[in-house]
């Protein structure tokens, strides 16, 4: 069975940092590209960034987010990584965690796999 956990969401003011965490089991985590997504309430799921599988080499980051947020994986540990840098009040959103099987993929509904999301509000 397949986990994608999310975990490091939070409320925190404008300009402070954040860095999320989703921890991956029941897949082979390297032949996965794996991307973080968020839903503000009332609007739909967008990408936030994306990193491709296995080595990491290729990664792609949403206009709204370039320069601020960095994604990364560690194979060893399962795990894909969001830092997230000088945050807005427009950051806040539900993030979740996606895998997709070889490719980087920027559509939600081609996603294999979701984590159950992380609530992260950014105050004014």
């Amino acid at each position: 069975q397949v986990q994608l956990v999310e975990s490091g969401g939070g409320l925190v003011q404008a300009g402070d940092s954040l860095r999320l965490s989703c921890a991956a089991s029941g897949l082979t985590f390297s032949g996965y590209a794996m991307g973080w997504f968020r839903q503000g309430s009332g609007k739909e799921r967008e990408i936030v960034a994306a990193i491709s599988w296995w080595s990491g080499d290729n990664t792609y980051y949403a206009d709204s987010v370039k320069g601020r947020f960095t994604i990364s994986r560690d194979n060893a540990k399962n795990t894909v990584y969001l830092q997230m840098n000088s945050l807005k009040p427009e950051d806040t959103a539900v993030y979740y965690c996606a895998a997709n099987w070889r490719s980087i993929e920027t559509r939600p509904s081609w996603i294999n796999y979701w984590g159950q999301g992380t609530q992260v509000t950014v105050s004014s």
